[in-house]
């Protein structure tokens, strides 16, 4: 139930005005995340579950100072993130995301992780390490999120269009959501024998706490986004630029950008119209997917519980957006990638 999982919590009531499926998009519980109460990847690691959430921070502060104490950028972003997410310290949980950085100026994808846990932590100015992710990814719109979140809070209408405006530059919209998986998985993966047993001891167990982590620390909410572009007016820049970004939204590498971005287009078009007709059929599509791979990620076999999450990550390791994952489980099933025609 990996990828259901994040169109189920996406479908959840939330923002009003929009059409279903905008739920947790737009409204950020505790940790960031823009899911709602349920995070991808929990129904995999049962272990964890049946622990409880004190043994599940105890291991994940533990992973997290094992792998504080290598030198190499993806072991502190990976540090960062556990640390964060077992309720540490936050300062020094942005110390190690600092330092994973600066050992790897290029990555936007620790960048990101950057961000997005300075952007969750309270008192936290967001506003440099958002400049520096758009200069390390230009082309990314997401980049913008932080920046559009603090105009609106100011209420400066001059700015929030001017934000959107650059934003709808952008070629794409990405939360680096398979690279930050791997990232973690790999590092986790690396002290596994240093770490307590009976928490988080198999891939199957490592997937499902990374998943858990990254849906709850790195996927932004999208309500500023909702907000600004729910007040636009029909013929104005601001209406051109939403339109922009919520396409880009659709073609994102993560299922929930792809499902608020036709959720703002849909609202943009006459319910009777065809290009409505055409959203929803997009819509219908991608959940029909999703449901149909849904039962490679929880085999009737526990045994193959593992091997399916190795084969989850590995095609993670190369695909960017999440739905191409999604679509090489179909293949790899043997199953059709559309829906029947509705007639």
């Amino acid at each position: 139930m990996l990828v259901r999982s994040l169109v189920v919590t996406a479908s959840l009531a939330g923002l009003t005005g929009y059409a279903s499926g905008t739920a947790a998009l737009g409204t950020a519980a505790p940790g960031g995340t823009a899911l709602g109460s349920a995070a991808p990847g929990t129904a995999v690691s049962a272990r964890a579950t049946r622990v409880g959430p004190e043994a599940n921070n105890a291991w994940k502060a533990a992973a997290a100072a094992a792998l504080s104490r290598r030198a190499d950028a993806n072991s502190l972003a990976a540090a960062a993130a556990l640390a964060f997410g077992a309720e540490t310290q936050h300062t020094s949980t942005l110390e190690l995301a600092v330092r994973a950085s600066e050992l790897a100026p290029g990555d936007a994808a620790i960048g990101w992780i950057q961000v997005r846990l300075c952007a969750n932590t309270p008192g936290c100015d967001v506003r440099d390490a958002a400049t520096a992710m758009r200069w390390l990814d230009p082309d990314n719109a997401a980049a913008w999120l932080p920046t559009l979140a603090a105009a609106l809070r100011d209420k400066d209408t001059i700015e929030v269009d001017r934000v959107l405006a650059d934003m709808a530059q952008g070629e794409r919209f990405d939360l680096y959501w398979n690279r930050i998986v791997v990232i973690l998985f790999d590092a986790i993966k690396s002290v596994a024998k240093t770490l307590p047993r009976g928490v988080v001891d198999s891939d199957a167990d490592r997937l499902g706490v990374v998943l858990g982590v990254v849906a709850a620390e790195f996927v932004p909410p999208f309500a500023p986004l909702f907000e600004a572009c729910h007040e636009s007016q029909p013929g104005t820049e601001r209406r051109d630029s939403c339109q922009k970004i919520a396409r880009d939204m659709q073609q994102g590498d993560t299922i929930v950008a792809q499902i608020a971005g036709l959720n703002i287009e849909r609202r943009f078009v006459a319910s009777e119209g065809r290009e409505f007709r055409a959203l929803s059929e997009r819509r219908r599509v991608l959940d029909w997917r999703v449901a149909n791979a849904d039962p490679f990620d929880t085999p009737m076999l526990p045994w193959l519980r593992n091997a399916r999450a190795r084969w989850r990550v590995a095609r993670m390791r190369n695909l960017r957006r999440d739905e191409d994952v999604v679509l090489a489980i179909l293949r790899e099933q043997g199953l059709p990638i559309d829906p029947p025609e509705v007639r």
